[in-house]
């Protein structure tokens, strides 16, 4: 990279600082820190639940796969499409009128208190591994292809999401991932225009694509791949509308926000099929062998995106595309980080050690478990950055299918149906993790080459069927337990039974925005986040300026154009009278 490019870079960390230096004055109590008081706009909570459901992963693990396979990849966001979809036709307006602020809360009122301290003692120590794979994947990555010291990505990574968390809680988290959606996606839009007209043009590409990488034949004659692309779906419908997810809708207004903001999650992800995916495969074109480029990673496929952006940005975007790469990453952590801390908060410490703390002493506590659950994290991500078996694809989608599945089938079925008993919910996922192991030890990939005859396997069907087996096995076991569990409702204790349903009533019931949380802040989040994305866009378009080609030029000027677009869009919001 240039030094314009790391200049951009340091822009960018500058810039996104300030952003949440500006909203700590937007956090007033311990509501405000971990869920926004209830009062984001749906455009900011969509940006988001968006940027939090992926992240740099995107641009190493599952492009390797683009690249090395082609368009199977896409079976996991078409997962995200759908989920996204149902929480706007769905779930979200419910989760949000569930009126809570964090959604252990929620399984509370839903199962009971027993299930409460279940849930928070296995999200805490999930969230944090999590997170650490998100920031191992990113610091691996940087580390390989740019030569950066690994522990110093990962603790300059983590350092920054710590402080952003820190500082401002939920709404510097959304407000963050607001704009970093703006400087991310319209540089992968220019990456993929520039990469196609780089090999001729799009029929040219269609053309010089080995013929596999678009093949839906792969569904029936690649060894369990039509088995992993449905289990796929299912396992990104399941992650993105079970409870641990309604934080992202917890901030929101009220259920039409909230609505708004699935519908734009949804459509954001359609963007991104195209976007992200195009760039990989064009990488199979013009780098059949990137084993010379990037010799220090274990699979240099991982850095497909990156040797396409290498060779078609103008000086001075490639920073922009790190930034985005970064902002992928460090959205998902900061909002795992907030979510974490205010589980404990809210869930624990109130509760059990301090059931009198007033509302500046929990503000206070939440601060300080944030901080320390950040320095866990960037601990977590340095120990995970010293494992050399697994690639960064198979261990975020294993631990996905393995560990996060069971802990969330009971989360997205105790929502739809009603009559359980209270231990339906931990014992789901008891069962769901002895179904993990099942299909960890037992129902191998040699086992299933033996048993359907398809011996030897190749290395992408072994990882077919492994995260293949396990989702569908989680899911089936789960469901069934889950279910099973209705025969024992009518032996549940009244008082139980008049929780359900009194949760159920609540959940159903619409929120009156005015009247629950109080005076609106439309306009100031309009105006702030306005005036930062017009502040980044002038700079942005200010980098046309670089000695570059003039279609190098024009690319600055749609990006900067676009960011500081939206940010004039939103001043003008901000000065309407607000709606009745």
């Amino acid at each position: 990279m240039t030094p314009y490019d790391y200049a951009v870079i340091a822009f960018y960390f500058v810039y996104i600082l300030a952003v949440s230096w500006f909203f700590r004055r937007f956090v007033s109590n311990v509501s405000d820190y971990f869920r926004g008081g209830g009062k984001a706009l749906w455009w900011m909570v969509g940006g988001s639940a968006f940027m939090v459901q992926f992240s740099a992963w995107t641009f190493t693990g599952a492009a390797s796969k683009a690249y090395s396979d082609g368009w199977p990849i896409v079976m996991i966001y078409i997962g995200n499409i759908i989920g996204f979809v149902c929480n706007a036709l769905y779930f979200a307006p419910r989760y949000r009128q569930m009126r809570v602020v964090t959604f252990v809360e929620a399984v509370r009122a839903r199962f009971g208190r027993g299930n409460e301290h279940v849930f928070t003692w296995l999200q805490l120590p999930m969230g944090i591994l999590q997170a650490g794979i998100w920031l191992n994947s990113l610091g691996i990555f940087f580390s390989a292809v740019f030569g950066v010291d690994l522990t110093l990505t990962i603790i300059a990574t983590g350092a920054v999401v710590l402080f952003m968390s820190l500082i401002s809680g939920s709404w510097g988290v959304l407000a963050g991932d607001f704009v970093q959606m703006l400087v991310l996606m319209p540089v992968c839009i220019v990456v993929t225009v520039l990469a196609l007209m780089r090999v001729g043009g799009l029929g040219s590409f269609l053309s010089q694509l080995p013929p596999q990488h678009l093949a839906l034949s792969q569904l029936s004659t690649s060894n369990f791949f039509g088995m992993w692309a449905i289990a796929m779906v299912l396992k990104q419908f399941v992650s993105t509308n079970n409870l641990t997810d309604a934080s992202r809708y917890l901030c929101v207004k009220d259920g039409r926000h909230a609505r708004w903001a699935g519908f734009l999650g949804g459509a954001l992800f359609i963007v991104g099929i195209f976007i992200w995916f195009i760039p990989p495969m064009v990488g199979r074109i013009l780098h059949p062998d990137l084993h010379a480029q990037f010799p220090g990673l274990r699979n240099p496929a991982e850095g497909s995106f990156i040797a396409v952006a290498r060779d078609v940005l103008p000086v001075g975007m490639m920073g922009l595309f790190v930034s985005g790469m970064f902002a992928s990453t460090i959205s998902a952590m900061d909002a795992g980080l907030n979510r974490n801390a205010g589980v404990f908060i809210k869930n624990f410490y109130q509760p059990v050690l301090r059931p009198l703390a007033t509302d500046r002493q929990l503000l206070k506590a939440g601060k300080f478990t944030t901080f320390v659950m950040g320095i866990v994290v960037i601990f977590v991500a340095w120990r995970f950055s010293q494992l050399q078996t697994i690639s960064l694809f198979g261990l975020t989608v294993r631990f996905s299918a393995l560990v996060i599945t069971p802990f969330a089938i009971p989360l997205v079925w105790g929502v739809l149906v009603k009559n359980t008993p209270p231990w339906s919910g931990w014992s789901t996922v008891l069962v769901g993790f002895c179904s993990s192991l099942v299909a960890t030890y037992v129902l191998t990939p040699d086992a299933a080459a033996d048993y359907f005859h398809v011996a030897p396997l190749a290395a992408s069907s072994r990882e077919y069927w492994e995260q293949a087996i396990a989702t569908f096995l989680n899911i089936i076991v789960g469901t069934a337990w889950f279910f099973g569990t209705r025969f024992f409702w009518t032996r549940s204790p009244a008082d139980y039974k008049a929780r359900v349903e009194k949760f159920f009533a609540g959940m159903h019931r619409r929120i009156d925005s005015a009247e629950e949380e109080g005076v609106a802040n439309d306009a100031r989040q309009s105006k702030f986040i306005g005036w930062m994305c017009v502040v980044y866009g002038s700079f942005v378009g200010a980098l046309a300026l670089i000695p570059n080609p003039a279609i190098g030029r024009l690319a600055f000027l749609f990006c900067g154009g676009l960011v500081g677009g939206i940010g004039l869009l939103l001043l003008a919001a901000s000065r309407k009278p607000a709606a009745t």
